[in-house]
């Protein structure tokens, strides 16, 4: 029988699987290639849905296996009961401020660039400069953040939250090899881009 803790580092293993194959499912030119046009974005397509769904799947196992409580000592006895999980009324206030936003912006930003280009990280017929896209150059990735630590200071879980600057890392290390994929597809268009939006921070004051 695997000790609790167990389920939490067979996710974040999982995770560091997924990111690999996503980072294989932005190579478009690579596998266009070595397969050919048609045979090429159907597989960069697969691996894109595949590292999609872990990524989302493992994430979610994050929050929800089995570790210690993140207590924090202001206001203990105000608490919410739901099904059989008590929230404190301090974590509910302090999550749905982040949690609400950060799935606003990742679902803004599916909307934008469409569901397949969101789902199997395929090209994009045209650069998406609008709506999240003029705030953040990867919308989706910066409400990926939001959600999670939200999440996890809703359900009190302390792993998850210590695996934050973890997350971070990853998301950068994905955000910066989809940039060097799309700088190759459609270099200066991306990078006049790159140059006038910020990758994950928005700016305070705009341009």
């Amino acid at each position: 029988m695997l000790e609790p803790y167990a389920w939490f580092l067979i996710c974040v293993a999982c995770m560091f699987i997924a990111v690999v194959l996503h980072f294989k499912s932005v190579e478009h030119r690579k596998f266009q290639k070595k397969y050919g046009a048609e045979r090429g974005i159907m597989l960069g397509k697969i691996f894109g849905t595949v590292s999609g769904t872990m990524e989302f799947a493992f994430l979610i196992g994050l929050w929800i296996s089995p570790q210690p409580k993140l207590v924090v000592p202001i206001f203990p006895s105000l608490a919410i009961s739901v099904v059989d999980l008590s929230i404190p009324l301090l974590n509910l206030v302090v999550s749905l401020s982040l949690l609400v936003p950060g799935a606003w912006i990742a679902l803004w930003a599916v909307r934008t660039t469409g569901l397949e280009v969101a789902e199997t990280h395929c090209t994009p017929t045209n650069l998406t400069t609008s709506g999240p896209y003029s705030i953040v150059r990867h919308p989706q990735y910066l409400g990926w953040i939001l959600a999670h630590v939200g999440v996890s200071i809703l359900f009190s879980v302390a792993y998850s939250m210590l695996f934050t600057p973890v997350l971070v890392a990853l998301v950068y290390l994905i955000s910066r090899k989809e940039e060097q994929e799309l700088l190759k597809e459609l270099d200066k268009e991306y990078e006049s881009y790159k140059k006038r939006v910020p990758m994950l921070i928005p700016r305070l004051r705009r341009r």
